[in-house]
């Protein structure tokens, strides 16, 4: 219960700070609340979500999911920045900047949120996914636009590829243990999964 109380008070002050941020935000422009709430827990979601996968691992003393998540969550990112170097497509709005493709922030999440669910199952992986989804729309959708649609599911393919790559299903069980009898006749096995 304890726990829960901690999480419930933390997401309580995230959510004022967003929206406190949002209305000093509002102040400097044209764009309604909403829209830099929607930017900001983007922003936060991007960095959040993956701390909180490898902190899983880590919880769990999962080592090897540790590796496959630092494997595939590394290759989406190097893949990401390498596609925005090659590409180098304008971001809309005309901005004269020229690394829109693909999304970073959706990257990020999308990575986090595919090796949740691969490695530890829908049941927490579907919260994942809805706050993977939240970051890619906060991408478009937020005050500054900083992508389009076709950037942010570039990025979610490419963290979702890097997972699937490298990242195996948990299984905490590793020894099997099996009996057998038949006229009077045992059999006693023993398997063991790596």
């Amino acid at each position: 219960m304890k726990g829960k109380l901690t999480r419930y008070l933390l997401s309580c002050t995230l959510l004022i700070l967003v929206y406190l941020n949002a209305e000093a935000q509002t102040q400097k422009g044209d764009h309604e609340k909403w829209e830099f709430v929607l930017e900001d827990t983007g922003d936060v979601l991007q960095v959040a979500m993956p701390a909180i996968a490898g902190l899983t691992t880590l919880i769990k003393k999962d080592w090897q999911g540790t590796k496959q998540f630092a494997l595939s969550y590394g290759t989406s990112l190097i893949v990401t920045h390498s596609l925005k170097r090659i590409i180098k497509k304008e971001r809309p709005e005309g901005r004269n900047l020229y690394d829109a493709f693909p999304s970073g922030h959706t990257t990020s999440a999308f990575s986090a949120a595919s090796f949740i669910q691969r490695r530890y199952g829908w049941k927490y992986g579907k919260w994942a996914y809805l706050g993977a989804t939240i970051v890619g729309v906060s991408r478009m959708e937020g005050p500054d636009g900083w992508h389009d649609h076709w950037d942010v599911l570039a990025g979610a393919v490419v963290g979702i590829g890097s997972t699937y790559i490298f990242t195996s299903p948990y299984s905490k069980e590793h020894l099997e243990i099996g009996f057998s009898s038949k006229n009077e006749s045992y059999l006693l096995g023993l398997r063991y999964k790596f």
